[in-house]
């Protein structure tokens, strides 16, 4: 049999289509699964059910707050597990075994690398004072680091004894009672009226400026 061309360019057409393959199909759906015997939850097996958490997760809030009470279940007054457990947490700081009444601070671990964060003053064997330089931490009543010494009087107005700073000129501690208790809340500023720390905690050790040193 004599091919012509066009014979042949039609073969071949067809040899290529019967050899090309088949266009995806399109997804399953739910009655095609049901009906395959297959349950449409599987169908994307690769697909996660949950959120993955990241893969460095920050370190977690801690359960409780501070107020003029102490801290969540660690009320001033209290002994050091008690903090340690109202943190729940890693903490570093020990009693110095040769004088376990000195004063010593327990701070929460990993250390923040702009600052210390949170630090829990230990004297006596008690729980006595907090120190806080994070602005993320808020202190009873809304006051936070980074507020200036206006934002402060009106947080807590008719509450509020300005005294000069020991060693900065022109700083300020602007010290803040609660009616009924024993425990002070402080602000410590810089000489621009800057609060760059807060501290809350029963004297005289919530005056210490020098904290235990």
């Amino acid at each position: 049999m004599k091919h012509t061309p066009l014979g042949l360019a039609l073969t071949a057409a067809l040899l290529l289509s019967a050899c090309s393959p088949a266009p995806d199909s399109a997804p399953a759906s739910a009655e095609d699964l049901a009906a395959s015997g297959v349950d449409a939850a599987d169908e994307d097996l690769h697909e996660p059910a949950e959120d993955v958490p990241p893969a460095t997760a920050p370190r977690p809030a801690a359960p409780g707050a501070l107020d003029f009470a102490g801290y969540g279940t660690a009320p001033f007054g209290s002994d050091a597990d008690a903090v340690r457990a109202a943190w729940g947490g890693a903490v570093e700081g020990e009693a110095d075994p040769a004088d376990p009444e000195a004063c010593y601070y327990l701070r929460p671990v990993p250390r923040d690398t702009a600052g210390f964060g949170i630090a829990f003053m230990i004297e006596g064997g008690r729980f006595q004072r907090a120190d806080v330089d994070d602005a993320a931490i808020v202190a009873p009543g809304g006051g936070r680091v980074g507020m200036q010494v206006g934002d402060i009087g009106i947080l807590y107005p008719g509450r509020v004894q300005e005294q000069p700073h020991k060693y900065l000129e022109g700083a300020r501690y602007l010290r803040v009672g609660q009616e009924a208790s024993e425990a002070v809340l402080l602000f410590e500023t810089d000489a621009d009226g800057r609060v760059g720390s807060w501290r809350i905690g029963v004297p005289p050790q919530v005056d210490y400026v020098e904290r235990c040193g």
